[in-house]
C-alpha cells in the first residue's frame, strides 16, 4: 500500500484538494487502512474547519479596509490630475528658463566682446598718450614721468597691441611703438648713468631719486645694486672711522677692556639702522622680497669691516700667543688669570653681537620673504630658504666668529683649570664654617666660566664649557676632595677637659661633613640644582637657539648633573671607611681616657663619678647643638646614629651612675635622623609611642626633620604632631 502523504506534502497541494487521493481509496481492501486513512481524513477536516474559523473572524477588518480603499478612490483621481498639471508647470518653466539662459549667455558674450573693443581702446589711446607724454617729460628733464610712461606702456597686453597692428591703424601703432622702444633705452641708460654719479659723489637725495626710478623700468637687481653700494661706501667709512678711534682710545678708559667688541657693535648696529631706514622704501618701490637681494651686497661690505676688527682686535690683544699658550701644555710662556679673563669676556661678547645681528637679518628677510611667497609653489619658498641660510652660514662673519670661538674654548677651559688649581692651593678654612674656602670659590668659578660661555649665544661654545666643567669636577676636584678625606682628622693634645670637649665637638663637626650638602640657606639640594639649571636655561633661551642647539644644550646640562652622583659616590666610600675605622669615636675615646686616668687615680669614686656626669652633661650639651648646626643625608643620620651608640657606651662603661637620660635627646634626634620618610615620625609619636617619652617638642621634632637634606618642607609642614 502508498504511504499516506506527510503534513507538508498536503500544505503543498492545491486547495480544496485532500491529500488522499481518490484513487487511493478506492483500492483500499483492508478494515486497518480504511481506518488510517478515515483518521487522516478527519484530522484534515479539523485543520480545514480550524482555518475556515480564521477567515471568518478577519472578515470584518478585511470589510474595513475594502471600505477604506473605496474611499480613496476619488482622491486618488484628484492627486492624478494635480500631478499632470505640475508636470505641465514644470515643462514650462524648464523651457522658459533654457530660453533666459541662451540669451544671457548671448549678453555675456556681448560684454565680454564689448570689453575687450573699450580695453583695445584704451590701450591704444594709452599708447599714444605715453608716446607724447614721454617726449615731453624727456624735453622737460621730469624723469620720474618719463618713467612713469614707460612703465604704463610695459604694463600693455602686448597681444591686444599685436591686434591693433593687424587693424587700420598699424601705421600709427608701429610708429608710437618704435618711438616708445626708443625713449625706453634712451631713459634707462640716462638714469642708470645719473644714479653712478650721485653714488660716486655721495648724494643722497638724487640716490634716491633714480633708485625710486628703476623700478618702474624693469631695472630692479640694478637699482638695488647702485644702491647697496652706496650704502656699503657710507658703511665702509664710518666703520673705518671707529676703528681709528678705538686704536687711539686711552688703555684707562672704562670701556677699553672691550673696545673692540663695541668697534664691532657699532658697525652692527649702523647696518641695523640701515635696514630700519630704507627697508620701507625698497617694499615701496621694489616689493616685497627685494630685502634678500639688498641685504647680500651689504652683507660682503660687513664681512670685510668685522674682518679688519678682528684683526686689530687679535694683534693688539695677542689673541693667538694667549690661545697657543692655553693649548700647549707646558709651554715655558704662562699668562696670568688676570690677564685672560677680559679677553675672554671680549671674545663672548663681540660672538654674541654677532649673534644677534645675525638673528636680526634671519627675522627680517624671513618677513620680508614671507609676504613675497604668499601665493608662490612650495619649491620657490623652500628655495629662499636655503639661500637664505647660505648667507647667514656662508659669510664671512660667521667663519670669523667660529674662528674665535674655536680658541676661546680652550683659552676658557685653561682659565678655569688653573683659577681652580689657585683656589685649591688658597684654601683656607675659617672658624664656625662647615666647609672650607675652595668649595664656595670652585664652584663659583665654574658657575662663571658657563655663564659667561652662555652669553657667547653660541650653542657648540656652551656645550664644550660644560662638558669640560663637568670632567673638572669629576676627576681634578673629586680627586682633591678624595686626598682630603684620606688625609684624616689630626688629633690634638688636651690640656683640660674644656679644651678635650671642644676638640672632640670640632672632631664632630668635621665628621658629619660627609651628610652635609647645603647650608641651611638652601632647604635642598634638589632646589640648588634647579635654580642653578634653571639659570641656565633662561640665559640661553634669551639666544632663540633652533631646536637642536636646546637638544645639545639639555644634553650636556644633563651631565653636569650627573656629576652629583660622583660625589654620592664619594659620601658612600667615606661612609664604608667610617663604618669599618670609626675616626670620630676611636680619637675621642682615647682623648676622653688619657684625660680622665689622671682623675681617676687622684679623686675619690663618687667625685670622679660627678665630674664623669658633668663631663657628660657638656658632652650632650655641645653635640646637640652641633648637630642643630648641620644637615644630614641618609647615610649621614645613619653614620651620627653609630657614633652615638658607641659614645653612649663608653661613657656607660667609665662610670657607675647612669649616664642614657642626658642622651636621651640625642637619641631621639638620631632616631628621627634615621627615617626613611617623613611620615614614619607617626609611628614613634603620640599613642604610638608606647613606653617612650619623647625630651623633644613638636616644633624641635620638624627642626630636626628639616637638618635632612632628602625630606621636603611641605611634607614637614603638613605633619600634625
Amino acid at each position: 500500500m502508498e504511504e499516506v502523504s506527510s503534513p507538508a506534502a498536503r500544505r503543498s497541494c492545491p486547495v480544496g484538494f485532500s491529500a488522499v487521493r481518490t484513487e487511493t481509496i478506492e483500492g483500499l481492501t483492508e478494515l486497518e487502512d480504511l481506518e488510517r486513512v478515515y483518521a487522516q481524513l478527519c484530522d484534515e477536516e479539523t485543520e480545514v474547519q480550524t482555518e475556515l474559523e480564521a477567515l471568518a473572524s478577519q472578515q470584518g477588518n478585511t470589510e474595513t479596509k475594502m471600505l477604506a480603499l473605496q474611499r480613496l478612490g476619488p482622491k486618488l483621481q484628484l492627486i492624478e490630475g494635480d500631478a499632470a498639471q505640475l508636470s505641465g508647470m514644470i515643462s514650462f518653466t524648464c523651457s522658459l528658463a533654457e530660453n533666459v539662459s541662451s540669451k544671457v549667455r548671448q549678453l555675456d558674450l556681448t560684454k565680454k566682446r564689448l570689453y575687450q573693443a573699450i580695453q583695445r581702446a584704451d590701450d591704444i589711446l594709452d599708447l599714444k598718450f605715453c608716446t607724447d607724454g614721454v617726449q615731453t617729460a624727456l624735453r622737460n628733464q621730469d624723469y620720474e614721468q618719463a618713467a612713469a610712461h614707460i612703465h604704463r606702456y610695459l604694463c600693455l597686453d602686448q597681444s591686444v597691441i599685436e591686434l591693433s597692428r593687424q587693424g587700420g591703424e598699424s601705421t600709427a601703432v608701429d610708429a608710437s611703438l618704435a618711438l616708445l622702444q626708443e625713449a625706453e633705452l634712451s631713459l634707462k641708460a640716462l638714469v642708470t648713468k645719473r644714479l653712478e654719479e650721485a653714488v660716486a659723489s655721495g648724494d643722497l637725495p638724487q640716490v634716491e631719486r633714480f633708485f625710486k626710478i628703476l623700478p618702474l623700468l624693469g631695472l630692479h637687481e640694478q637699482g638695488l645694486a647702485q644702491f647697496s653700494q652706496y650704502l656699503c661706501s657710507q658703511l665702509a667709512s664710518k666703520a673705518e672711522e671707529n676703528l681709528l678711534l678705538a686704536m687711539g682710545s686711552d688703555l684707562g678708559e672704562r670701556r677699553a677692556p672691550v673696545i673692540f667688541a663695541d668697534t664691532l657693535t657699532l658697525l652692527l648696529e649702523g647696518i641695523a639702522r640701515i635696514v630700519e631706514t630704507h627697508q620701507p622704501i625698497v617694499e615701496t618701490y621694489y616689493g616685497p622680497g627685494r630685502l634678500y637681494t639688498l641685504l647680500r651686497h651689504i652683507q660682503k661690505e660687513c664681512d670685510m669691516q668685522a674682518q679688519k676688527v678682528v684683526d686689530k682686535f687679535i694683534q693688539q690683544r695677542a689673541y693667538h700667543n694667549k690661545a697657543v699658550v692655553s693649548i700647549v701644555s707646558g709651554s715655558p710662556e704662562q699668562y696670568d688669570e688676570g690677564e685672560l679673563d677680559p679677553v675672554l669676556c671680549e671674545v663672548t661678547l663681540m660672538n654674541s653681537r654677532a649673534e644677534l645681528y645675525l638673528r636680526f637679518l634671519r627675522r627680517r628677510i624671513t618677513a620680508d620673504f614671507e609676504v613675497a611667497d604668499a601665493m608662490t609653489a612650495e619649491s620657490i619658498i623652500q628655495e629662499h630658504h636655503q639661500s637664505l641660510e647660505r648667507l647667514l652660514k656662508d659669510c664671512q662673519l660667521s667663519r670669523t666668529m667660529q674662528e674665535l670661538i674655536g680658541f676661546y674654548i680652550p683659552m676658557e677651559e685653561y682659565y678655569m683649570r688653573e683659577t681652580v688649581n689657585k683656589a685649591v692651593a688658597m684654601d683656607t678654612a675659617e672658624a664656625g664654617q662647615l666647609s672650607s674656602s675652595m668649595v664656595d670659590d670652585v664652584f663659583y668659578i665654574v658657575k662663571k666660566c658657563i655663564s659667561r660661555a652662555l652669553t657667547s649665544g653660541s650653542s657648540d661654545c656652551v656645550c664644550a664649557m660644560i662638558n669640560h666643567a663637568t670632567s673638572l669636577l669629576e676627576t681634578d676636584f673629586r680627586e682633591v676632595l678624595v686626598c682630603k678625606l684620606r688625609a684624616g682628622y689630626p688629633a690634638s693634645a688636651l690640656q683640660d677637659l674644656q679644651r678635650g670637649v671642644s676638640s672632640a665637638v670640632s672632631l664632630m663637626q668635621s665628621s658629619l661633613q660627609h651628610g652635609k650638602i647645603q647650608t641651611l640657606g638652601i632647604e635642598s639640594q634638589e632646589q640648588a640644582k634647579s635654580a642653578y639649571l634653571s639659570d641656565c636655561a633662561k640665559l640661553f633661551s634669551q639666544g632663540a637657539g633652533s631646536e637642536h642647539a636646546q637638544a645639545k644644550i639639555d644634553s650636556c646640562l644633563s651631565d653636569l648633573v650627573n656629576t652629583s652622583s660622583k660625589f654620592k659616590d664619594l659620601l658612600q666610600e667615606e661612609f664604608s671607611e667610617y663604618e669599618a675605622n670609626d675616626p670620630w669615636v676611636q680619637q675621642l675615646i682615647v682623648q676622653l681616657e688619657q684625660l680622665m686616668a689622671e682623675f681617676k687615680v687622684g679623686l675619690s669614686p663618687m667625685i670622679y663619678d660627678t665630674l664623669t656626669s658633668l663631663m657628660t652633661s657638656l658632652i650632650a650639651m655641645e653635640l646637640e647643638k652641633t648637630v642643630f648646626k648641620c644637615t644630614f643625608s641618609r647615610l649621614g643620620g645613619l653614620q651620627f646614629d653609630k657614633e652615638l651608640r658607641s659614645l653612649v657606651a663608653y661613657l656607660s662603661s667609665v662610670t657607675s651612675w647612669t649616664i642614657r637620660d642626658k642622651f636621651a635627646r640625642l637619641t631621639q634626634m638620631a632616631t628621627i635622623l634615621n627615617l626613611e620618610r617623613v611620615s614614619e615620625i607617626l609611628d614613634y609619636w603620640g599613642p604610638n609611642s608606647g613606653p617612650l617619652t619623647w625630651r623633644l617638642t613638636p616644633a624641635e621634632v620638624r627642626q630636626v626633620l628639616a637638618l635632612r637634606v632628602d625630606f621636603r618642607s611641605e611634607d614637614i609642614k603638613r605633619l600634625r604632631l
